[in-house]
């Protein structure tokens, strides 16, 4: 339910200060006529405090129960009645006050209209602000309620894709070692400890539990370890950075999907010796990240092959900083390249 204008203090302060200082003019307009300061007086007081309980009447149903917006007579009468109601009341309150001042009921009397008219126009501003105050509430509901359910959404992909990457890296890395086991025992078991080591690191981490480039680095040199065990002298790597790229914050498992991507096309189809280059280079509004693998145009066809690594990091990306942008690919002259960009101001502002 939307909250009412009246229900913080500050507005009930300034409502008080409001009411007061035109119950203050009010008695000064009755003085100017000549009317005595203590008819002046609760006349002021008490016209004011009954007109100012008809408005926190009219603010305080709202908040239960508002009449269509397209229905604007039902509105008007509503404003009609409330005004005659307190006219009539000051009207026979103030007489049975003050029945032997002939001065006072004289002015009294032929103020009716425009106290009426007063009345109708506080009372109608009172329907107007609250409906639109009402209405401006609910809308901030709404779209608090449509941003938390998209999150829900949000963080449901990105579990279901952990979900999804992690068995994805765990079957290659069991076949690998299934390879391993008949001919190197010793070569198996030492990769099912870092097997072992890299799932430990990857299960404690969330999307939304950043990591430092250099952990990430050295979470992704475990994999790696596992893959040169594999492959021995024919796959090797280069990792260059800046120093201040060390310390830029991204999401963690972003770069594993990535080389095992380059890996794959890089050796799955060639039998030659390749290095997987990683660079990162900071700039001025995001991190540059980009994995480079060299690959054979008649074996391979990187340009189709991603499969579910890259569009699984491509999907993070998005879900993470609602961008398509952030992760290309180029194949030129027998290198294909991945990179990606990481924004500085969504996850590395140091002001948030």
């Amino acid at each position: 339910m939307a909250t009412s204008p009246l229900s913080t203090t500050r507005n009930r302060w300034i409502f008080a200060a409001c009411w007061t200082l035109w119950t203050a003019v009010h008695y000064a307009m009755l003085q100017n006529f000549d009317i005595e300061w203590t008819i002046a007086l609760v006349d002021s007081i008490g016209s004011n405090a009954l007109l100012a309980a008809s408005t926190i009447l009219v603010v305080q149903t709202f908040g239960y129960y508002r009449p269509d917006t397209k229905n604007y007579f039902y509105l008007l009468v509503w404003c009609v009645v409330i005004s005659i109601i307190w006219t009539a009341v000051v009207k026979l309150g103030m007489l049975y006050l003050f029945p032997d001042n002939q001065a006072y009921s004289t002015f009294l009397m032929r103020s009716i209209p425009v106290r009426f008219d007063m009345a109708f126009l506080v009372i109608g501003c009172s329907v107007i602000m609250s409906m639109l105050w009402y209405d401006l509430e609910d809308k901030k509901i709404d779209a608090s309620r449509k941003a938390d359910a998209e999150k829900l959404a949000r963080d449901a992909e990105l579990y279901k894709l952990r979900q999804q990457l992690q068995p994805h890296f765990l079957f290659n890395s069991l076949n690998s070692i299934s390879a391993l086991a008949g001919k190197q025992p010793e070569q198996a078991r030492k990769m099912i400890q870092q097997l072992s080591d890299f799932l430990r690191g990857a299960l404690k981490k969330e999307d939304y539990q950043l990591t430092t480039l250099a952990e990430e680095l050295q979470h992704l040199q475990l994999y790696l370890d596992m893959e040169k065990m594999r492959f021995g002298h024919r796959l090797s790597t280069e990792i260059t950075h800046d120093e201040e790229s060390l310390n830029f914050l991204i999401p963690p498992m972003l770069l594993q999907p990535i080389v095992e991507n380059a890996i794959k096309f890089g050796l799955y189809d060639t039998t030659d010796d390749i290095t997987i280059k990683i660079n990162a280079v900071t700039h001025d509004k995001y991190l540059e990240i980009t994995v480079k693998n060299p690959f054979d145009p008649e074996t391979s066809s990187p340009k189709h092959g991603t499969g579910f690594g890259l569009s699984s990091v491509q999907r993070r990306l998005f879900l993470l900083f609602t961008r398509n942008d952030l992760l290309s690919t180029n194949a030129n002259d027998r290198i294909f390249s991945t990179t990606v960009k990481i924004p500085r101001n969504d996850i590395n502002n140091p002001d948030r």
